[in-house]
């Protein structure tokens, strides 16, 4: 690891009062009251009739439920000869299988295009794992605002790693860093820049990357001691750090340092993961990008790296499982139009390597919310959560498959995607 110093001296992010370092958080600011002040009034109130519910949180399918969505939020969930208020739109669901949305933990996407994507493939909630210029917490906001319909959005900023690259463009506060991120004062400083700017997430890194044949995904980036720096420093502002790490080692220093999730985690021993458990620590595996290079798109040596690495993964995913390891979905993409990388297919492959179809659609909804601390906002069916909620044509409690075919997505109560009745009205 490349250990100089920048240098240009780095003053605390948080800290600061010249005109130069106040002026982006005051723009942030009123960005938001803008928001809030043009936010949607009045949005549609739906009945949606004749569902057959799982709810994210019971082994069961509730059968021909009357599910009733007033200002964003689920207001009543009732039998089939419910009293439909007036004024209500009655959406029939025609036997189909009403779920929560999904959760896809571990996105890259940054644009109202790839926002959209995400959504019509059945996925209302998303936490970055960082973007290059803060574009997540501007789709935050106009989810927020609900000038898009989602998907509501964890942000996380800049990457918390040694080489910002072009991502000192975001922030002229992050021009000193241009020559590295490595000493305590410069991780201090980086970290408060994101939350200055109104992420609820950072992301750092402990290992190298998987998808580029010159670095070995196993090497340790950041020690113990630094990415316990960087948890601390965010945890002064009550924020949670996840970490990126395939090699046991650098996961290993990830969990002892406070990370509340690993990301990926192709390597972990056995070992790690009993820690992990130990302490609560969340697996995110992305299996399905891991799984992608494998295909032949890419270079001949990650083809190769591929073959190995991914049956590791798939290990450590059902060791993760058989040990109590909360797991996560997270597709590590861009939701870009040709790729195939989607929760749905996550969901499939944890199935095959060992979780029940319950487990896989908790991974996906009610875990996954749990991860994010949302658990009492969305993730499931239930009186008083957001209305973020999926339609798929077969029971997911038999068939995982059927949540890649998405008939129907509301998102904060909006209607995204409807593509039921299919015959002629």
């Amino acid at each position: 690891m490349d250990s100089a110093q920048p240098t240009t001296p780095i003053a605390k992010s948080n800290h600061m009062t010249t005109t130069r370092t106040t002026f982006l958080p005051r723009l942030a600011a009123l960005l938001l009251a803008f928001l809030a002040a043009t936010n949607i009034a009045g949005a549609a109130d739906y009945a949606l009739t004749h569902a057959n519910v799982f709810n994210g949180v019971d082994n069961r399918i509730a059968e021909n439920v009357t599910v009733l969505v007033h200002e964003g939020k689920i207001t009543a969930i009732n039998g089939a000869d419910a009293t439909i208020p007036a004024g209500y739109q009655v959406i029939d669901c025609q036997g189909n299988y009403l779920l929560p949305g999904l959760f896809d933990v571990h996105t890259h996407l940054d644009n109202l295009d790839q926002a959209k994507r995400a959504l019509e493939s059945g996925v209302t909630t998303v936490r970055s794992a960082s973007t290059p210029a803060f574009q997540d917490v501007t789709i935050r906001e106009l989810a927020r605002a609900g000038k898009i319909p989602g998907p509501d959005m964890v942000a996380a900023g800049v990457y918390v790693t040694p080489n910002l690259d072009d991502s000192v463009l975001a922030d002229p506060r992050l021009a000193p860093l241009f020559d590295g991120v490595h000493s305590d004062e410069q991780l201090r400083a980086l970290v408060n820049i994101n939350i200055d700017r109104g992420v609820d997430v950072i992301k750092t890194r402990g290992t190298e990357r998987a998808g580029r044949a010159d670095t070995d995904p196993r090497e340790q980036v950041y020690t113990e001691h630094q990415l316990r720096v960087v948890v601390e420093e965010a945890a002064k502002r009550k924020v949670p750090v996840m970490v990126h790490a395939h090699g046991d080692e650098g996961a290993r220093a990830a969990v002892l340092a406070g990370a509340r999730s690993i990301e990926h985690g192709s390597y972990l021993s056995v070992e790690t993961l009993t820690l992990m458990k130990a302490r609560g620590t969340w697996l995110v595996p992305t299996y399905v990008t891991m799984d992608e290079m494998n295909e032949q798109k890419y270079e001949a040596a990650l083809r190769l790296r591929g073959r190995y690495m991914v049956p590791q993964l798939e290990q450590v995913i059902r060791n993760a499982h058989a040990l109590g390891v909360k797991i996560a979905t997270g597709a590590d993409n861009y939701y870009e139009p040709e790729s195939v990388n989607r929760i749905s297919v996550e969901a499939e492959q944890l199935v095959r390597l060992g979780l029940s179809n319950f487990e896989a659609l908790q991974s996906a909804t009610t875990s996954s919310a749990e991860l994010l601390l949302l658990q009492d906002k969305t993730g499931q069916i239930s009186e008083g959560f957001e209305a973020d909620m999926i339609l798929v044509p077969a029971n997911p409690l038999t068939d995982i498959t059927a949540l890649q075919d998405i008939l129907l997505v509301m998102s904060n109560g909006q209607l995204a995607l409807k593509r039921i009745p299919f015959g002629l009205e």
